[in-house]
């Protein structure tokens, strides 16, 4: 019974303590997307982004349109042509879709390889400037409260948004 009293009392001891560290602990939030979305260079990598699809998009397009001519005058010629020759002019069609197929995945890779390369740095210069306010504000963690993120949401607590910016001469 004895020893039954101080697994108790040591888990109470315990409990109490880990309460009280938790106390101390400061905690900020900050929508960090938001952040890195009102910084300018990531306004600018977004238009440079934008204007790579859409040359991606344009030769596809082009791609797609010189095919549809193809087709179309193979088929006002199948008439003519002989059953080898439409077979090869079929297999000819077939061939040109697929390597079209190939190159928008091949760009649309492309595109997100940019993307990754263009945001790698931005979020990185967010991510140095939360830490640096958070420290200076005497934060020992920092919560990101990004919507559907699996973030936190919060009714209140302190939030950095306004210092990172800040920090970033936003």
């Amino acid at each position: 019974m004895k020893q039954f009293t101080k697994v108790v009392v040591a888990i109470a001891l315990l409990i109490g303590m880990t309460s009280a560290v938790q106390a101390q602990s400061k905690v900020a939030h900050i929508n960090s997307q938001g952040l890195v979305e009102a910084m300018p260079s990531y306004k600018t990598a977004m238009g440079d982004l934008e204007k790579l699809q859409t040359s991606y998009q344009a030769e596809i397009s082009g791609m797609g349109a010189e095919l549809q001519k193809t087709a179309d005058r193979y088929n006002r010629e199948a008439d003519s042509q002989t059953d080898e020759e439409n077979a090869r002019r079929m297999q000819e069609i077939q061939e040109t879709r697929t390597n079209i197929s190939k190159y928008q995945q091949s760009a649309y890779g492309k595109l997100q390889e940019r993307e990754q390369e263009l945001l790698k740095p931005i979020i990185e210069k967010a991510r140095v400037a939360i830490q640096k306010v958070a420290r200076a504000k005497g934060y020992d963690f920092v919560l990101d409260s990004t919507p559907g993120a699996g973030g936190v949401l919060m009714a209140d607590g302190y939030d950095l948004m306004v210092d990172a910016k800040k920090e970033l001469g936003i």
